[in-house]
């Protein structure tokens, strides 16, 4: 308890509880800006921490904190009382020489500290270098922090080099211990003898793959047939790889499994949760060779409900790696070459088509949320850089899988829920009071409305997508609606998946790449075999004081879960933010040589400090800064989702068309910053008033121009081009000679000021004349039609 905060020493060595002491315990998250904060243990609302506290710490470190005060915005401030647990013992960063003191910038942005290195502890990098700096002394509020180099990664432009930056600037493990190499080598080639002992043999059964061309791991094997004992049913087998038969909880290889929580995947690397021999060997479902599976076996009836379910042990022998592009191909045309080439499989394929046709008509009335976005395919070249990047096209071999792992998911959480035994959910809890309510703010703008009231479920989010389909604004809404939803995460208290619209729901069809399906499959083998599944602890300290053959109590069995759930959600966002940050560096250096280019682009995002526009032919984004939308003070509408001048009225909301120029590209923190570009015609700020001002001018569809941008010469041509004579212009008054009166001067001043306002007013006035002015042959309405009509 001291060590994690909750108790504090006094001066005379009683320990007190640092509650009473009015201490707050948590952990720092530093901010790129150079402040921070601190999110609390007890999930309490954030706590400010001054660039002058963050002095004192790295990002990540635990702490305790004494409430001062409140910031201008009226957010609690504190003071950092002591540091509890140092988290960031290494980095990565650059090495940098500055007047000969040698320095280490971290990449980490939210770590605004630079890392003093000593000639003698610098090892053989050399300025310029990405290196790992391993922090011998932490920082204080007076001094930097201290480090010497233990690893030279290579220059900042050297192939795969954002990779080796991302998996140590997020922690990620990325080498398996000697430990775990030869524990993983000690397993057999293949399925032995004893290993079938109690399993179904289901060998005979052409189970197949469906993956994507690059995949290397083969998580799931499906079959289907017409259901002998339901009318118009089917029975859908869906075989998932044993990794529980040849992981054992607390070896070397499922700690280390732990530690990882997931495979992180990055454009030409995956980072395994397993070591090779067990991810693309022995566990994985390749074809002609036998394989140890957990099997789902399902009835489901011709409208979609599983009327029957059971698990089961199994051994399979896949009979073909099949993907997404070859299924699609042989559904579409049976007779092509491809489909011709399968033989009997093309028949169980269909099979399956038609039980996906029937699922997916189930998944709609059950009122599961369809949001059609585009997803994005990165092509890279020999050197492991971007060569373009290409839309990802789904169709429907894809959905047919994804039904088919639904399906087996529920199952599994319902068999666990049945059981009353713990386990791990995926749960999806309903958008929160300030989001919903935004939400509804943004739709009452656009004229539509979300059913539901203060509790809307996810049918009424089904009824609103399909409102929007086929708008202009679609796009727009679309976004809208995912921002409002909350984050999935991993749980042992189940609440629901709200986006599919399941009462429960486990991830079980993916244990070779993710532990808590790992998890899930411990549960229900231990169902299976009248036991009972108890997790490890996930603190290594309290792993260490485990004893094996004791007993715990209940309340330790459901923290256990708690932890397990903490820590997979956790490592489930390390690695979207690892993946991210390597994607964004890619696309950062993909941009650098197009540095001045213009692209038409849509904002994907508006913040109060400017847009982030998505360039419609490359898929990158970037930041268009508030300063540079113009001289004026723009106005941040939080629930509309939209920035507004002040004085122009001019508006910047999700979707809108812009033009954008790159001007500058920042490899460091990984930012690509765009220029508008104003393209706004005469035409279109007088012929059609009604719609939006060309690219950059974002206006709103109601707002009438301004006349103050009028050309006058593009106004004359107008005015002749329909007939008419454009107003003389005034001569122009001599200029002044030195030493008349000044009093003569201001007048003479005035009065050319006035005739040439006077000069701009008839030369608008002979222009709207020229607009309403009927073209030849045209026939006008006299004004007693127009009265009959009415």
């Amino acid at each position: 308890m001291e060590r994690d905060g909750q108790l504090m020493p006094n001066r005379k060595g009683m320990l007190l509880l640092a509650t009473k002491l009015d201490f707050v315990a948590g952990r720092v998250a530093g901010h790129r800006d150079g402040f921070g904060f601190l999110i609390r243990d007890d999930r309490g609302p954030d706590i400010f921490l001054s660039p002058r506290e963050m002095q004192k710490v790295l990002h990540g470190d635990r702490v305790l904190v004494r409430v001062t005060g409140n910031d201008h915005r009226g957010k609690p401030e504190g003071t950092i009382v002591e540091v509890t647990e140092r988290k960031t013992n290494r980095l990565v960063g650059r090495l940098v020489s500055e007047r000969g003191i040698l320095l280490v910038v971290p990449e980490n942005q939210r770590i605004k500290h630079d890392i003093l290195v000593s000639h003698k502890d610098v090892g053989k990098a050399i300025p310029g270098q990405v290196v790992t700096v391993e922090i011998v002394e932490q920082p204080s509020r007076h001094t930097q922090p201290i480090g010497k180099v233990v690893e030279v990664l290579g220059e900042l432009d050297d192939p795969g080099m954002e990779i080796e930056i991302a998996v140590r600037k997020f922690d990620v493990p990325y080498e398996f211990s000697q430990e775990v190499i030869e524990q993983a080598e000690a397993l057999p080639d293949e399925v032995t003898y004893k290993d079938l002992k109690g399993r179904v043999d289901l060998r005979d059964v052409p189970f197949v793959t469906i993956d994507g061309e690059d995949a290397r791991d083969f998580d799931d094997a499906v079959y289907c047939e017409p259901a002998s004992s339901v009318r118009g049913g089917f029975r859908l087998l869906v075989a998932i790889a044993d990794v529980s038969h040849y992981v054992a909880p607390g070896s070397a290889v499922d700690l280390s499994a732990i530690e990882r929580g997931t495979s992180v995947y990055f454009p030409r690397r995956v980072i395994p949760m397993l070591p090779e021999k067990l991810s693309n060997g022995l566990c994985s479902l390749n074809p002609h060779v036998d394989r140890l599976v957990l099997v789902c076996d399902m009835v489901i009836g011709p409208k979609g409900a599983v009327k029957a379910y059971q698990f089961y042990n199994a051994v399979i022998h896949s009979s073909a790696r099949l993907t997404y592009t070859r299924v699609w191909d042989a559904l579409s045309d049976p007779e092509c070459l491809d489909a011709r080439a399968m033989g009997q499989t093309l028949a169980d394929l269909q099979n399956l088509y038609s039980l996906y046709k029937i699922l997916f008509e189930a998944r709609q009335k059950r009122g599961a949320m369809e949001i059609d976005t585009v997803e994005t395919q990165v092509l890279l070249d020999a050197d492991g850089k971007i060569d373009k990047i290409v839309p990802r096209r789904r169709n429907d071999a894809h959905r047919l899988i994804e039904e088919c792992m639904l399906a087996a998911n529920t199952c599994a959480a319902d068999f666990l829920e049945r059981s009353k035994h713990p386990a791990l959910y995926r749960v999806h809890e309903g958008p929160t009071v300030e989001k919903l309510q935004n939400l509804r703010a943004f739709l009452k703008s656009v004229s539509l409305t979300l059913d539901g009231g203060d509790e809307p479920e996810s049918k009424h989010y089904a009824e609103l997508l399909k409102k929007v389909q086929g708008r202009p604004d679609q796009d727009l809404l679309q976004s809208m609606i995912l921002r409002s939803m909350q984050q999935a995460i991993y749980t042992p208290h189940n609440s629901g998946h709200f986006g599919l619209s399941y009462d429960a729901y486990a991830h079980f069809t993916s244990p070779i790449r993710r532990y808590p399906d790992l998890m899930v499959h411990r549960s229900i083998k231990a169902l299976l075999g009248g036991k009972r599944y108890v997790p490890l602890p996930m603190d290594e300290r309290e792993l260490e004081e485990i004893n094996p053959a004791g007993k715990i109590s209940q309340a330790e069995e459901t923290a256990r879960w708690d932890q397990a759930g903490a820590w997979f959600s956790s490592t489930e966002r390390r690695a979207d933010e690892a993946s991210r940050d390597v994607m964004s560096w890619l696309k950062c250096f993909f941009m650098k040589e197009k540095v001045g280019d213009t692209f038409p682009g849509h904002v994907s995002g508006v913040t109060s400090f400017g847009l982030f526009v998505t360039l419609d032919a490359l898929f990158v984004e970037g930041l268009v800064h508030v300063s540079e939308l113009g001289n004026e003070y723009f106005q941040y509408n939080e629930s509309l989702h939209e920035l507004r001048g002040e004085r122009s009225g001019i508006r910047y909301r999700l979707t809108d068309a812009l033009n954008v120029q790159i001007s500058r590209v920042d490899l460091d923190a990984r930012r690509i910053e765009f220029r508008l570009v104003q393209g706004v015609k005469f035409d279109s700020l007088f012929k059609e008033p009604a719609g939006k001002a060309a690219s950059g001018g974002g206006q709103s569809p109601k707002r009438k121009p301004r006349t103050g941008r009028n050309n006058e010469a593009q106004m004359e041509g107008d005015v002749k081009a329909a007939g008419l004579e454009p107003p003389v212009t005034p001569p122009a008054s001599k200029t002044a000679k030195r030493g008349v009166n000044k009093k003569k001067a201001a007048t003479a001043s005035r009065a050319k000021i006035a005739a040439e306002k006077k000069r701009k007013e008839e030369l608008a006035k002979a222009k709207r004349v020229a607009q309403a002015k009927p073209a030849a042959g045209a026939k006008m309405r006299s004004s007693t039609t127009r009265k009959r009509s009415s």
